[in-house]
């Protein structure tokens, strides 16, 4: 190597500033999680113009409100073990078109067989790429911030799912509802073509994949020029290591415990999140609340996300397990209290507000756990398969609360029952703790010259 140094990237990374390319990774994949929950909202606001202009029922919109979700899970179960084995840019790249694309073409729909069909590939594009935005984010993230800085990301979601209420709220009576799908079409290929120019490889991938040294150091040499001056890099994991990449990690006996119990954590507040989304409008107007009033009370759920950022640092700092464990069981007793509010207007608001922040608090948080969880050669399975699964509480949520109406419980019994999923998503964590309660260091053993 003529002399030149080896250099450990984490060490690499940990010892300089979170700099001008690293925000830009950040800003890409913000707007990629912004997407994704600007998508997840907007068909619940644009389901009443559709019912209208198709005449159709309520119980035919079922399949048009899952089909993305369904899409959802498909495409994070199979995109994480992809990215494990051909990368993470190639798989977003690709996602970011494919949902891009399908959500345009959806704006043209003639029937909802149509529509149910492009929603189910516009599903399949972002649940490809949500996964791949936070394992690259998070692979370019200092140690000492992984958390913050993907929980930041993370606040995307709820950001966008807010921003999807107010702007169908504007756009649809001025436009129609098929401007909400374009919007939510044109922006991705536009941020698709930045990608394209500025997206580089995870570092970390190419040192554990054996790429050449060169493209490491160049994609080094975007943080710090100080990288031209390494010879070869190597890699520290501070998770025990498995056989094998992608879903035989996730799988093995140091990991199962803990995928599992993420598996039924996010879930779980998937469970909560898309009853409400999905339904609370519904649910408000029924209890007496004009249309207008129950859409803006409905849009302060998602916009609470906010919190994730606090939740961030703490987990930095704490046992991130128990400080996420603590959100969940707050989100339980807070959604509990919307179901009692349902009289008071003001008492109402409030407890949408603070239900909403608790409940995306926590569920921004999990990628950021998944993604610490995991070792390199098995971390982009890891976290696409907690957001796959966690993708059918989602389904789980929606076909839920239909169930409840359908056996009519009350507003406030609804509201109990779903405060339930808080409840089990805190347990599942505490279980995690438990199966794993120390933290495993990095050392020298687990070192390896992948670089060269």
């Amino acid at each position: 190597m003529n002399g030149k140094p080896v250099v450990n990237i984490q060490t690499f990374i940990d010892e300089r500033p979170f700099g001008g390319f690293q925000w830009l990774i950040f800003c890409m994949c913000f707007v990629i999680v912004l997407l994704d929950g600007f998508d997840t909202a907007s068909i619940g606001f644009i389901a009443p113009s559709v019912l209208t202009e198709w005449h159709l029922t309520k119980p035919d919109l079922a399949p048009v409100l899952s089909a993305a979700l369904f899409g959802l899970a498909c495409g994070a179960l199979t995109s994480g073990p992809l990215s494990d084995r051909v990368g993470r840019r190639a798989v977003l790249l690709t996602s970011v078109f494919l949902f891009g694309i399908a959500c345009l073409a959806s704006a043209f729909s003639s029937s909802i067989g149509q529509l149910t069909a492009l929603r189910f590939v516009t599903g399949v594009g972002l649940g490809a790429a949500m996964p791949n935005a936070v394992t690259m984010m998070g692979e370019f993230c200092p140690n000492r911030r992984r958390s913050t800085v993907i929980n930041l990301m993370f606040c995307g979601f709820p950001l966008g799912a807010a921003l999807g209420g107010f702007l169908a709220a504007w756009l649809i009576p001025n436009f129609g509802w098929r401007s909400v799908l374009m919007l939510g079409g044109v922006t991705p290929l536009l941020l698709g073509i930045a990608l394209i120019v500025k997206m580089p490889e995870s570092v970390r991938f190419m040192v554990a994949n054996g790429h050449p040294v060169e493209r490491i150091r160049a994609a080094l040499a975007r943080i710090s020029n100080d990288a031209m001056n390494a010879g070869s890099f190597t890699m520290t994991e501070t998770a025990p290591q498995a056989n094998g990449k992608g879903i035989s990690v996730v799988l093995s006996r140091s990991y199962l415990v803990g995928s599992v119990m993420l598996w039924v954590a996010y879930f779980m507040g998937l469970v909560i999140f898309y009853a409400s989304i999905n339904w609370m409008p519904i649910l408000l107007k029924d209890a007496g609340l004009n249309a207008k009033t129950a859409t803006l009370i409905s849009a302060l759920f998602p916009l609470g996300g906010v919190g994730a950022v606090v939740c961030g640092a703490l987990m930095d700092r704490f046992n991130a397990n128990r400080v996420i464990a603590v959100s969940y069981a707050l989100t339980a007793v807070s959604v509990y209290w919307i179901g009692q509010a349902v009289g008071n207007v003001g008492m109402l608001v409030l407890a949408v507000f603070v239900a909403g922040v608790l409940m995306n608090t926590a569920q921004s948080s999990m990628p950021a756990l998944a993604a610490a969880f995991y070792p390199t050669s098995g971390r982009g399975t890891g976290v696409a398969w907690m957001l796959g699964v966690g993708r059918f509480g989602g389904i789980a949520g929606s076909f839920l609360v239909a169930e409840l109406t359908r056996r009519h419980f009350s507003f406030a019994g609804v509201f109990t029952t779903i405060a339930i999923a808080g409840l089990v998503a805190c347990i599942a964590l505490l279980i995690k703790q438990m199966a794993r309660p120390h933290a495993f260091e990095a050392s020298p053993s687990k070192m390896e010259s992948l670089g060269h």
